[in-house]
């Protein structure tokens, strides 16, 4: 037990772990206060989508020979205008949101996986993609641009939330009563929409392009089971969501498990655990 708390003492002093680990804890807590909202709204499978169109995206900046450092500059634009397009089709009659959502990710996720076919010059692609995918090692050769374009764009995803926080509450618990008090409901749905684009970017380092949407609904689903109220569960949710993500990059690091598969397997057993309260206290 010592030699364990002294290696992974050792690991803590490392920069690369320390980088790994403040990204971490920011998308965290991104994810999972957006994660309420979306699930809430029922549009938890927007992230979902979305997160397939990051993946089209990256393609597309793979064959434009874009660095990995700069590769954001082409995602998030491409991902942030999706999150629009999905959020507009959703309130098309013709095409319903679900629909909409299946469209825009399973096209973005064939021609990603396309593109990457065509122009890669890798031996192993269906390596490159699965690490993609499903997350690899890439958060622990986090570079300095990128620590700091994710401390920028989480700060600021943070900020938005806790400025606009009684609006977006209002927005996610009744459109209908939000909009007779004269707020704009659609301009709030785009601010969400973007925000959630904006993480969904952000997280692909973390967890893969296929997990992101276990960072958004654990989360939040295991908050729910104890809590009532939307202040309560959002609290609970990011205290759940980084406790979980740390731990699950600790033990990826330690054991040379996949950081995102790992991180999603101790989001499991925290719902497990929140599950089994709540079954506690409803029993009792």
């Amino acid at each position: 037990m010592i030699d364990f708390f002294q290696e992974l003492g050792s690991y803590l002093m490392m920069s690369f772990v320390i980088k790994a680990l403040i990204v971490c804890i920011l998308i965290s807590v991104c994810s999972s206060l957006l994660g309420v909202t979306l699930v809430l709204k029922r549009f938890s499978f927007i992230g979902d989508g979305l997160s397939h169109v990051a993946f089209g995206a990256l393609a597309i900046a793979t064959v434009l020979k874009v660095s990995n450092s700069m590769n954001m500059i082409i995602i998030l634009p491409i991902t942030v205008v999706s999150a629009i397009l999905i959020l507009q089709a959703g309130q098309n009659t013709k095409i319903k949101g679900d629909a909409s959502i299946a469209m825009i990710s399973v096209g973005a996720l064939a021609v990603g996986y396309l593109l990457i076919n065509l122009s890669s010059t890798s031996a192993n692609v269906s390596g490159d993609v699965c690490s993609t995918l499903f997350g690899s090692t890439s958060i622990l050769t986090i570079s300095t641009l990128e620590l700091w374009a994710c401390i920028i764009l989480s700060v600021a995803v943070v900020g938005i939330f806790i400025l606009f926080y009684n609006k977006i509450f209002a927005v996610t618990f009744d459109e209908n009563f939000s909009q007779a008090v004269g707020l704009n409901v659609k301009a709030y749905n785009l601010l969400i929409a973007t925000m959630i684009a904006v993480i969904i970017v952000l997280a692909m380092n973390l967890v893969g392009s296929l997990l992101i949407s276990a960072l958004v609904i654990f989360p939040a689903i295991s908050a729910m089971l104890l809590f009532n109220s939307f202040k309560k569960v959002t609290i609970c949710s990011v205290i759940f969501s980084v406790t979980c993500a740390v731990l699950g990059l600790l033990v990826s690091i330690m054991t040379g498990t996949p950081v995102g598969s790992t991180i999603v397997a101790a989001d499991i057993v925290g719902f497990a655990v929140f599950y089994g309260i709540s079954k506690t206290r409803h029993n009792g």
